[in-house]
């Protein structure tokens, strides 16, 4: 005896429900002489008897009765299994654990999370904001799935994987001198009130760079841990500064005026992932979507017009 394919047992059960072939095919959107085959093929495959035909009508046998229920109770399964598959696809009752350096999460995650949800309107996100030390602990116990950064993470388990390269652009207060100037330079700022990070924290690192290979050492006239709070101090005229560009990527930015920085400096944007872990799809998704809107600031930012 054959086994019942899954075709069968939607068949078989559409000809119960409709009492007829011509019904049976309505429901399956197919042609009816194509089920009254698949039906008879069915029976003598099985060596039963599935259907009486009682005026005109198909109805089911006696001893096929144990056949039906359990036809009953696949149909509720495959109509289970696709109601998760469509939650599933949604992202219904699941959640997306990844983190982000602040200059990252600044702008360009709020524009990719918009475009994740676009795709999984159900699905929960969970965005955490990482110093850089904290990155491997946060991966390697499985908080999170990924981890976007502006710097390479030196670990054996961990993998990290350039996204998209960027630029460094000079910022100053809307009032200040220096905003009459369509391009800066690092001998500009020499002289300024000049707001950075740390230079021995990876970041800040990148960012003295210029001045660094233009053999000047900055002086800095107040320090911040993050991007948003050298951007918040320039902003309120309490200074210039150097800062990567994703962290300024909005259009209007009041207050504040941004411009191209003379010397070449640029930034890469990592994410990192550990190295047995599979990521799920959203996740997949997710990392595209943030490849994306990078690549997208940039390009915007190559554009000719006001920066302001």
């Amino acid at each position: 005896m054959k086994e019942l394919t899954l075709r069968q047992v939607e068949v078989i059960r559409a000809v119960m429900m409709a009492g007829t072939i011509q019904g049976a095919a309505k429901l399956l959107n197919v042609s009816a002489p194509g089920i009254s085959r698949l039906v008879k093929h069915t029976e003598e495959s099985l060596g039963i008897r599935l259907f009486e035909r009682k005026a005109g009508l198909f109805v089911p046998s006696s001893e096929a009765a144990p056949i039906f229920e359990m036809v009953h109770q696949v149909h509720r399964q495959m109509e289970n299994l696709n109601t998760a598959v469509a939650s599933l696809r949604k992202g219904e009752d699941v959640r997306l654990s990844f983190a982000s350096a602040p200059s990252i999460a600044q702008f360009i995650a709020a524009r990719a999370i918009r475009s994740i949800r676009a795709r999984f309107p159900d699905l929960f996100i969970d965005l955490n904001i990482l110093k850089i030390e904290e990155t491997s602990d946060y991966l390697l116990l499985e908080r999170g799935e990924f981890v976007l950064m502006s710097s390479a993470i030196q670990n054996s388990a961990l993998n990290s994987e350039p996204l998209v390269q960027g630029r460094l652009v000079v910022i100053v207060p809307e009032d200040h001198p220096l905003a009459a100037k369509p391009v800066i330079s690092v001998h500009d700022l020499a002289q300024e009130e000049f707001v950075g990070v740390d230079p021995t924290d990876p970041y800040g690192e990148i960012l003295a760079r210029p001045f660094r290979e233009a053999g000047i050492e900055p002086r800095y006239s107040m320090r911040g841990r993050f991007a948003q709070t050298v951007v918040s101090l320039v902003r309120h005229g309490l200074g210039v500064a150097i800062i990567d560009e994703f962290s300024v990527a909005e259009v209007y930015m009041p207050g504040l005026v941004r411009r191209p920085l003379a010397e070449r400096a640029g930034i890469t944007a990592w994410v990192v992932t550990k190295k047995d872990r599979q990521l799920s799809s959203f996740a997949e998704f997710a990392i595209d979507r943030f490849r994306r809107e990078l690549s997208a600031a940039v390009r915007e930012n190559l554009e000719p017009g006001p920066q302001g």
